[in-house]
């Protein structure tokens, strides 16, 4: 019975003690905390999300259109018409996939050869 009583106060110390033990304060302005990401939030980190954000669901939204248009050519079974439809959206929507990646390597090469990053709005000295 002893024994009983034992484990079961050892059990319960240890639970209510666990919270204290693992508490961890949370200082945002240290360099070496994991939460420091909250203090650099800027206007200009948004809008850099934003802009990622657009160019990637614009390229999947253009690719998922140039799979439906290659699923209507299939199955436009002989058709004219429907086959020209399908034609001209896969046409639009490799044209989209184009617009896409274009911009996106344009704003990747200026910020490899120029050092100039337009998701970022700042400009460092070239050396």
């Amino acid at each position: 019975m002893p024994a009983i009583i034992t484990f079961f106060s050892v059990l319960i110390y240890s639970l209510a003690s666990a919270p204290v033990a693992l508490a961890q304060t949370i200082n945002i302005l240290d360099p070496d905390s994991p939460y420091t990401n909250l203090y650099a939030l800027r206007p200009s980190s948004y809008v850099r999300t934003v802009i990622l954000w657009l160019l990637g669901g614009s390229g999947i939204a253009a690719f998922l259109y140039l799979l439906i248009g290659g699923f209507q050519w299939i199955t436009s079974s002989g058709d004219k018409d429907a086959a020209e439809k399908a034609r001209k959206k896969i046409m639009f929507a490799v044209t989209g996939l184009a617009v896409v990646f274009s911009a996106y390597a344009i704003v990747f090469i200026l910020r490899a050869v120029f050092r100039v990053d337009l998701l970022g709005f700042t400009i460092t000295s070239i050396q």
